[in-house]
């Protein structure tokens, strides 16, 4: 008999918890498995008996570490960074959000590294504000810090310029930033924008944060700027904000007030607000001056009192009506490949990581695992991000 039809007795509570965090239906785990009754996979986690190759197959259909399959019991799987969803019934991090977590923290150990035996020196605006700061000091500091002058916003004709433009000048500034809608280049693992929107990692050298690129895409740049300001308090973390209700956690809730004058300054907003207040579409108005999506705008106005609870909420449950039933991409940068690529991976980034292959100081499969590009494809990555080696 192959080893790998070899049977073997597992704990059946390890297996039906593999199943249950890939959020899968016994139904939908024996399609995946090839399996022709989903019986067998209600046997396996009524006796734990179980083949080899079953428990090879079960760990890849999962995403679960093979590992954690010979197990006693199931493990507690805690996202290593801080988590500020938590609220009363938030589920346990999915296997993509942890992979996901986990792929941006190796870039980030290794750039650390690449930095420091460079003789980089660490960047001062990570950790140099608490939460005892003033959130409008904060979004001072963070136009500072990316060289841009009060109406910016004006230079760029649609927000996804404006976008563009902050993510440019978070690359120069030595931000790692990364937008992506998937795990890796895993195109049939989309992220759930609904389980989070963005995570900042905390470092002085390498500071990251991450945008899930597969949430509306108005929402993005909000999604930046609250990421953004987590660097400046020095708080890694796992956000899932909603503009629809203030932050529980006060952590979130002064990046969301740094975030929200960083792109709205509270002065401008009060000049502007006399003459489009009457308008038909006021918050759209405000939105096309100012480079973000309606429903943020409109949340800005209710934060300063100009408008009631009532008003905005109404507002806000017609604009995410028309936001589910819209048809939207989820990459920046539509659907060119390098045009993705660029900020799932990040030109300083992709850089560092071409030098150190060609001076044969990082062998190619490691360069493979934290670019996600192989072969060719990854020859080809310096020339058509754009990026000078």
């Amino acid at each position: 008999m192959s080893s790998r039809r070899l049977q073997i007795t597992l704990q059946p509570e390890v297996l039906r918890w593999a199943r249950e965090r890939a959020k899968l239906q016994p139904e939908e785990l024996a399609q995946k498995m090839g399996v022709k009754l989903p019986d067998r996979v209600l046997k396996w986690e009524h006796d734990g008996a179980i083949s080899v190759a079953q428990v090879d197959r079960l760990a890849k259909c999962t995403y679960t570490p093979l590992g954690f399959l010979y197990l006693e019991r199931p493990p507690d799987e805690r996202l290593p960074i801080t988590d500020f969803r938590t609220r009363e019934g938030t589920p346990p991090p999915s296997p993509d959000l942890l992979e996901t977590v986990y792929l941006m923290q190796r870039r980030q150990a290794w750039m650390r590294d690449e930095l420091i035996e460079d003789g980089a020196e660490p960047l001062d605006f990570v950790g140099a504000y608490g939460l005892h700061s003033l959130p409008r000091d904060v979004s001072t500091a963070m136009r500072a810090v990316l060289q841009l002058t009060d109406g910016w916003t004006n230079t760029q004709s649609t927000w996804s310029g404006a976008l563009r433009l902050l993510l440019d000048r978070l690359d120069t500034a030595g931000v790692l930033d990364c937008f992506n809608g998937v795990v890796g280049n895993n195109t049939h693992r989309k992220l759930n924008p609904n389980e989070f929107q963005g995570f900042a990692l905390a470092d002085e050298y390498a500071p990251r944060v991450f945008v899930n690129s597969a949430d509306f895409k108005a929402a993005q740049i909000f999604t930046l700027a609250h990421e953004f300001a987590h660097l400046f308090i020095g708080k890694s973390g796992v956000s899932n904000f909603r503009i629809l209700q203030p932050a529980s956690n006060i952590t979130e809730r002064f990046c969301n007030e740094a975030a929200a004058e960083f792109l709205i300054p509270e002065e401008k907003f009060h000049e502007l607000w006399p003459h489009v207040e009457r308008a038909n579409d006021c918050y759209q108005a405000i939105a096309g001056r100012f480079k973000v999506s309606s429903v943020v705008a409109a949340r800005r106005a209710f934060d300063l009192n100009l408008i009631g609870r009532d008003v905005f909420f109404r507002f806000y449950q017609e604009y995410d009506d028309k936001e589910k039933r819209s048809i939207r991409e989820s990459e920046v940068g539509g659907g060119n490949f390098w045009s993705i690529q660029r900020w799932r991976i990040g030109p300083r980034f992709a850089a560092a990581i071409v030098r150190a292959v060609r001076e044969r100081r990082m062998l190619y499969r490691e360069a493979y695992n934290l670019t996600g590009l192989k072969g060719e494809t990854f020859e080809n990555m310096p020339e058509k991000l754009g990026v000078s080696i």
